[in-house]
């Protein structure tokens, strides 16, 4: 009851005092690994999701597809997962807020733990882990936002650290997931990989429904660009404020301004800016100009 308390007391602190969600997730998971560390057995048990509650109908332990994505089995199982959380999830929490970012992760986890499930119909496996919803963060950034690029951690042997595309990161932790998935019966490795793969698909398919942003329209390109000054601090930004009022074809000022704001930032809160013919305006906080 306690770790529970704390999971939905955390992220709901953290969504009506702004703070951003990806650090709340992470505390959630860290505060609730502490507890664990005592009553290790007691809280998987309890907490952890199986895929027999839903094939023998115990829809009283259904609150588990929740709470299993914040119970983790060891000290390597929480690190490598909150270290991914934090590259993936604070990159794209700028950029679509964090009110979706909170929607997508809990969605796909959940997503993920009934793609085990069904794999595993009838099973008394416990899932534990935040791997399904963090696939999901995964899958949902590279669908939206596919040339962004993030600094991600790559386990082989050791684990190391380097920057690339987020579609590159999709393609290359999709491939791993689904070799793995037909190694594990020689592996024995105890790893949900089909959760996973349940996440990433999940949250490509939410980002089509929630996150990817709507081509400017006709009305979109006359905006006043003047308007942008404000928003531009590198000669970079400056340089393409100069492209998009001097060009004069449509398509092109279009790219031009998706390029321009994909570089900006909102004044408050540091999130991304998005444009419509209405003005400036920030999904996270609300600010407009």
């Amino acid at each position: 009851m306690v770790a529970m308390v704390l999971m939905v007391s955390v992220l709901l602190i953290a969504y009506l005092k702004k703070v951003t969600m990806t650090f709340a997730i992470i505390l959630a998971n860290l505060l609730v690994f502490f507890i664990s560390s005592v009553y290790t057995k007691e809280i998987l048990v309890e907490l952890g999701f199986s895929p027999i509650y839903l094939s023998q109908g115990y829809a009283i332990n259904l609150f588990t597809l929740f709470t299993s994505m914040f119970v983790h089995a060891g000290y390597l199982h929480i690190l490598g997962n909150m270290l991914v959380l934090f590259f993936i999830g604070t990159a794209f929490e700028q950029r679509v807020g964090s009110k979706r970012f909170l929607t997508i992760y809990l969605i796909t986890g959940v997503c993920g733990a009934l793609t085990f499930s069904l794999v595993n119909w009838g099973s008394p496996t416990l899932l534990v882990g935040a791997s399904g919803a963090i696939f999901g963060i995964l899958g949902a950034f590279a669908a939206a936002y596919p040339r962004d690029e993030v600094m991600m951690p790559i386990p082989v042997g050791i684990m190391f650290i380097t920057r690339m595309k987020v579609v590159t990161a999709a393609i290359i932790f999709a491939l791993f997931e689904t070799l793995l998935v037909f190694l594990s019966p020689y592996l024995q490795d105890n790893t949900a990989h089909f959760a996973h793969l349940g996440g990433l698909v999940s949250g490509m398919m939410l980002a089509m429904l929630l996150v990817k942003e709507k081509r400017m329209t006709r009305a979109t390109i006359s905006f006043n660009v003047d308007v942008l000054k404000e928003f531009a601090e590198t000669p970079e930004q400056f340089s393409i404020l100069e492209k998009i009022k001097n060009e004069r074809i449509p398509e092109v000022k279009r790219l031009w301004l998706n390029r321009f704001m994909e570089t900006t930032r909102c004044p408050k809160c540091g999130a991304h800016l998005s444009l419509t013919k209405n003005g400036v305006f920030c999904k996270n906080c609300g600010f407009r100009r």
